[in-house]
């Protein structure tokens, strides 16, 4: 394993992330940079399952990207760190990890259809980070390419600051040349992969535009600062040292998104965007100081990119790999980061010995001996730290805000296919968990079910493939059973039930009177003894409450737990001999059980609160679905490009509900959804549940 050879002050770091909808190139555009750059001898391809960045068996198979990958390069003697990114929105999590350690995101856009839904997702996400975005317009070289029309669309749908930086000089099936308007000269290239390129003056037929661009580029920039505006309205121009500052300091306060171009297939302008991106992108000493929490005062500090400070690196990402064992993803924050170093995970109080540090290319890894503030590397077997730990010296005990994942969209049972591998099944799903905070775990042993959550119907899929291919658990997924709820409407005054059982010997005896009646909704159960004079002995009572507490539990009409009810115990009467704790708490339940069917009992359902976020033109036909689904419509507001719709709809409407909605808007509706309360289900409904639970019940026997 190769030794890193240098290490890299922090202003000779660029940090990048490269995010946008799934097939917009991101991962070939990896390949073009490591190749451009020296750090690869060949160029991968996505189809063919030879990219750096997809190493991952899964990824292969399905040519997408599913984990977002760490790779290096070195260009102008800066080391770029770059974060390879999923554009599927299954692994929105990878995205928001990556997003978080990155100091400047490039967003990409396809040439022919330019905005798309997981563009403007990925565009929110940048912007809630405060990341500075350089918008990468790719794949150039498809036959209806469009740069007008998609650079419209970008100023229309993203920020009216877009700017053009570079644009085609011929694209579509032909292209091999780039103008840059910033620096007024033509690019050529070979179209044989080589990234070989000559640069040339602006041939007639594109001085026009380009001019008119250089102009635009020049105002804006102007724009951005009130030095520069007063100079540009008293000189007409800005010089080239003064429009290199105002574009990286304009870059750097999101006052400028520019825009660059590339085909990443032919390997066309890569040595530009990275002089581009060691020039003016930030580095994590102009990014500054990172807020965090002091364990110890609770205070809010600022945290310097210092790299002779106390150390403090973030986890923003945990595989676990066989053979290896979990690999931890992080940033150092402050200070130098060497093996064998002692550090405290503030997270969790406990102490963690660092191993061997890597710098990564994929899957390759090679040893670092040590790493300085603002880079980003990997350790491996971390005994008690996961993503989103904080790890320091205990002279500087912070905690770094944690990455917020997105709510579920999916929730998905489990069966085992063998009996016995509960266990083995705990211990994966824990693990994967770990490794992916976006998929969640519950057992819920009301219903005696795993339920699993995640992004979508394709990251359920992933995770519980790799729960059989590293645990060796096969399991199938099924539709979650509904918690329904059991109660009543009416009140059953007085319910008498005598247990009697004669024997031989001791008998047993327990006579019981109670009073069931409903109680307002989320109440719960009460129960109140009123007996008077001892004709039940007070030694009983309990007895009475557990067994009706038992029924509770277990349910009457269809095996689901029952809520919102008062059982009041009034009377009854006692054997000397014969009755027992046992005999009232039987006459307890049976008096309940009896009383529960006269009180008219009913079903309650969870309704759960969703928000949908649509273009527009789909309005209609969601808003028919949900009303399809028994749902409430409470309110709608406009958020951009895109209609919020509120609604209440029952849980059990909802199954696979974020499928149907990408079907339903052609990928461009999102959705959240989180429980609001119970409701009654009606009685046709009802029925069905009942009559699917007595079957159940008749073939458990």
């Amino acid at each position: 394993m190769a030794q890193q050879s240098k290490d890299y002050p922090p202003a000779q770091i660029r940090n990048i992330a490269l995010i946008g909808h799934g097939g917009a190139g991101k991962t070939t555009f990896t390949e073009a940079l490591m190749f451009t750059a020296g750090a690869s001898t060949r160029l991968g391809k996505v189809d063919d399952g030879s990219t750096i960045s997809d190493y991952h068996p899964d990824e292969v198979e399905r040519k997408i990207s599913i984990n977002a990958s760490l790779l290096h390069c070195e260009w102008q003697g800066t080391k770029l760190n770059i974060l390879d990114t999923p554009g599927y929105s299954d692994f929105t999590g990878e995205v928001l990890s990556a997003l978080r350690v990155a100091d400047t995101a490039i967003l990409f856009l396809k040439s022919v259809e330019g905005v798309e839904v997981g563009t403007e997702i990925v565009w929110g996400y940048a912007k809630d980070s405060g990341l500075p975005t350089v918008i990468m317009l790719n794949k150039l070289d498809n036959e209806n390419a469009d740069f007008d029309r998609v650079l419209a669309a970008a100023k229309d749908r993203l920020s009216h600051d877009v700017t053009v930086v570079q644009f085609p000089a011929n694209q579509g099936l032909t292209f091999d040349a780039i103008v840059d308007v910033l620096r007024m000269k033509m690019l050529r290239y070979a179209r044989d992969g080589s990234g070989k390129h000559e640069e040339t003056e602006i041939p007639t037929e594109y001085k026009e535009r380009a001019a008119a661009l250089h102009e635009e580029l020049i105002e804006k920039i102007a724009e951005t600062n009130e030095e520069l505006m007063n100079k540009f309205f008293d000189e007409g121009t800005l010089h080239e040292k003064e429009l290199r500052e105002g574009l990286h300091k304009a870059l750097l306060e999101r006052k400028i998104f520019p825009v660059l171009c590339a085909s990443a297939g032919l390997n066309i302008g890569f040595a530009p965007f990275m002089d581009f991106i060691v020039n003016y992108a930030p580095s994590p000493a102009e990014r500054g100081p990172v807020k965090a929490a002091n364990v110890q005062s609770n205070e809010q500090i600022l945290v310097d990119p210092d790299p002779s400070g106390h150390p403090a690196l973030f986890v923003f990402k945990t595989v676990s790999e066989q053979h290896v064992g979990e690999l931890s993803f992080f940033r150092v924050y402050s200070g130098t980061i060497t093996a064998g170093m002692d550090l405290t995970n503030e997270s969790n109080g406990k102490a963690e010995r660092l191993g061997q540090i890597f710098v990564m290319n994929g899957k390759e890894r090679r040893e670092a001996s040590k790493l300085q503030a603002g880079d980003i590397g990997s350790v491996v077997k971390l005994r008690d730290t996961h993503t989103n730990n904080t790890l320091s010296s205990k002279a500087l005990p912070v905690v770094f805000p944690p990455i917020v994942f997105p709510d579920p969209v999916i929730r998905m049972a489990i069966r085992s296919k063998s009996k016995g591998d509960e266990d083995k099944i705990a211990t994966g799903l824990h693990a994967l968990h770990e490794e992916d905070p976006t998929f969640l775990v519950q057992v819920d042993g009301q219903l005696s079910q795993t339920v699993i959550a995640g992004q979508g119907e394709l990251h359920l899929l992933i995770v519980t493939k790799r729960l059989k291919e590293k645990y060796g658990v096969d399991v199938d997924l099924v539709e979650p059973k509904i918690p329904y709820k059991e109660t009543i409407k009416a009140v059953a005054p007085s319910v008498e039930y005598k247990h009697k059982k004669q024997s031989g010997g001791r008998g047993q005896f327990g006579h019981v009177y109670i009073k069931i009646e409903p109680l307002p909704r989320g109440s719960g159960f009460v129960f109140e003894d009123a007996i008077v004079g001892g004709v039940v002995p007070g030694r009983f009572v309990p007895a009475v409450e557990k067994g009706i507490r038992e029924v509770l539990q277990k349910g009457v009409l269809a095996g689901y737990e029952i809520v919102d009810v008062k059982v009041t115990l009034f009377d009854g009467s006692h054997h000397s001999v014969d009755s027992d704790e046992l005999s009232f708490k039987i006459a307890g339940s049976m008096a309940f059980k009896k009383g529960f069917m006269e009180a008219r009992p009913v079903l309650l359902e969870p309704i759960s609160e969703i928000e949908v976020v649509v273009p527009e033109e789909y309005m209609g036909d969601v808003m028919g679905d949900i009303s399809g689904r028994r749902g409430r419509i409470l309110g709608m507001e406009t958020e951009g490009p895109f209609q919020k719709i509120k609604a209440l709809v029952p849980m059990s409407e909802l199954h696979k509900y974020s499928t149907i909605l990408r079907s339903m808007t052609q990928g461009r509706g999102l959705y959240r959804s989180k429980f609001s309360h119970y409701d009654e289900l009606p009685r046709e409904l009802a029925e069905k549940v009942i009559a699917a639970s007595e079957k159940a019940k008749v073939e458990a026997e």
